[in-house]
């Protein structure tokens, strides 16, 4: 039986040595701990696939083999690919996997106990689906924070910094009150409009959503 161990960071500017130094007390052979430092956009992570195999590369872990990984959001970005990924792992190349952070997700100790095994799948679906939550309300919390910045000439200004965020903010032409009025009697169409108005199709209708709104 080989032990490998995989570690991951989101970006090449993060550190990888806090799973290194965890990873190390569970991996006799340092050379078994495969790394990779890029983002899990569409799973395209050479030393994972290494671990796993792709279509033209065979899998390092063979039946019998432990992969051990710090946390289970090393295994994916939400609750699909870390199910999906935990699944291939342990039934399809017949593998163990040990999550160290959580003492639950723990294969090797499941020695073919039901009950244990039962715990194990349970514990992983709740926690990719709470992994997967709170990422998505980390991106909602950012998107509300950025909703919040006061408007400056235009762009959306920090409270914080008082530095200009992301693209500027768009504002209603001088006469867009006009010409609204006159699209809501029916009396000119929205194309009609935006050519009046002097605006795109999607300024035009992301304005339109916006006033309808306030």
């Amino acid at each position: 039986m080989a032990i490998f161990g995989y570690a991951r960071v989101s970006t090449r500017e993060q550190n990888l040595e806090r799973q290194l130094v965890q990873l190390r007390e569970f991996v006799p052979d340092e050379r078994y701990i495969i790394t990779d430092k890029a983002s899990g956009k569409d799973f395209d992570r050479r030393g994972y696939n290494s671990l796993v195999g792709t279509d033209e590369v065979a899998p390092r872990l063979q039946e019998g083999d432990l992969l051990v990984i710090t946390s289970l959001d090393r295994l994916g970005r939400n609750y699909t690919e870390i199910k999906d990924q935990w699944n291939y792992i342990t039934k399809t190349l017949k593998a163990d996997i040990k999550v160290i952070e959580i003492p639950f997700l723990d294969t090797t100790s499941t020695n073919g106990n039901l009950d244990k095994l039962f715990i194990a799948e349970l514990t992983l679906q709740i926690l990719s689906y709470v992994s997967e939550k709170e990422r998505i309300n980390i991106r909602t919390r950012q998107r509300q924070g950025i909703d919040a910045m006061p408007v400056v000439d235009g762009k959306k200004v920090s409270m914080k910094t008082q530095r200009a965020s992301g693209r500027p903010a768009k504002t209603y032409p001088d006469n867009w009150d006009d010409v609204y009025k006159r699209l809501t009697n029916g009396d000119i169409t929205a194309t009609k409009a935006m050519d009046i108005l002097g605006l795109k199709r999607t300024t035009f209708y992301q304005l339109l959503h916006k006033y309808r709104n306030e």
